[in-house]
């Protein structure tokens, strides 16, 4: 309990600082490159629910084109993926800017991936519990699988995730996607860019 209540969010900052400030070369070259790759803001912010369902601003590279269909729809993910922001998803890049959003409380290292707003009306009662942790940058989901699992199974990683949160197995989660990271793993599911969309149980 000390752990979960005191020792992560103390964890959260000052492992949050320390990589932002590692990456932080990566950081500024990714910001000025993507800037004139899509003539305009590289950064590309979204309402998701974190802790208690409560929204907030997630903060990731851009790595889509803006393009629309002639009803003003956004075209399918796969149309509007530019061959750079392949390569920036490829390697979880495009995670970076969400340290800030460690570092000012909205999420932890570790943790559910915070998903759609939308999906809220769509979870059972046990799959909102998801929402009793922080969402995180990384979590027990993404390294069994991360977009290449079902969403059924997806959750019932993310509730074990809540019901056996500890400082080991958070360790073991930060040090295994390291190596998922550097190796590519689990990014898209098979026909999408990145995880088919979840339309209820």
């Amino acid at each position: 309990m000390i752990y979960k209540n005191i020792g992560k969010r103390l964890l959260d900052v000052i492992l949050s600082a320390l990589l932002f400030l590692l990456l932080s070369p990566i950081f500024f070259f990714l910001y000025l490159s993507l800037l004139i790759h899509f003539k305009g803001n590289p950064i590309f912010s979204q309402r998701r629910p974190g802790l208690n369902s409560e929204v907030f601003q997630i903060l990731k590279f851009k790595t889509m084109k803006d393009s629309r269909d002639e009803k003003g729809g956004l075209l399918p993910d796969s149309e509007r993926i530019t061959d750079f922001g392949r390569l920036v998803r490829r390697f979880s890049l495009d995670e970076i800017p969400q340290l800030i959003n460690v570092l000012i409380g909205d999420m932890s290292l570790v943790g559910p991936r915070p998903l759609l707003e939308e999906y809220l009306v769509l979870y059972s009662k046990e799959q909102n519990r998801r929402h009793d942790v922080r969402p995180g940058v990384t979590g027990w989901a993404q390294i069994n699988g991360r977009n290449t699992i079902s969403w059924k199974e997806k959750f019932k990683l993310d509730i074990y995730y809540v019901d056996h949160l500890s400082f080991a197995l958070d360790l073991k989660i930060l040090f295994t996607t390291f190596f998922n990271v550097i190796q590519g793993k689990g990014v898209s599911q098979q026909g999408h860019v990145s995880m088919g969309k979840f339309e209820g149980n």
